[in-house]
């Protein structure tokens, strides 16, 4: 069983961000983050999933931890509705990060994931972690500009 841990970060929303995931794998940590210009904390929150799953390329089971509900719940219930209504979310408007949510959605019909919630800034050392990577990328990218 591997375990993913992701989280994403923004400074100002929208504004810069980071993202970062952790993975658990036969006692082995990897870690990776990035950073975006122009974006949100959701859209960070999504890519941190996407770039940890698509970095995953054996058939394992995964569980995979985000402090993101609107990760958790969006792609373990509200994207059935969103699927069925074209794209439609309740208020029969747009989904926000359409693209984004496709990929996600892709990864998930590939791979067997268990998606679980985790509470922020908690007890969790890995959540802890990846979400003082996210910040760091964050920051780096904003330091790098005015360097």
């Amino acid at each position: 069983m591997i375990e993913i841990y992701t989280d994403g970060s923004c400074l100002g929303n929208p504004g810069t961000g980071g993202w970062a995931f952790l993975i658990l794998n036969k006692g082995i940590i990897t870690s990776h983050f990035g950073y975006q210009l122009d974006t949100s904390n959701n859209q960070m929150e999504l890519i941190a999933a996407i770039n940890a799953l698509e970095f995953i390329k054996e058939k394992s089971e995964i569980t995979l931890f985000t402090d993101s509900n609107y990760v958790k719940n969006g792609i373990t219930s509200w994207i059935i509705n969103w699927k069925k209504n074209n794209w439609k979310n309740s208020q029969k408007k747009e989904v926000k990060n359409k693209n984004l949510w496709i990929k996600l959605d892709i990864l998930n019909s590939q791979k067997k994931i268990i998606w679980k919630w985790v509470k922020a800034h908690d007890i969790n050392e890995c959540n802890n972690r990846v979400d003082i990577l996210a910040r760091e990328a964050a920051e780096k990218l904003i330091k790098s500009s005015f360097d």
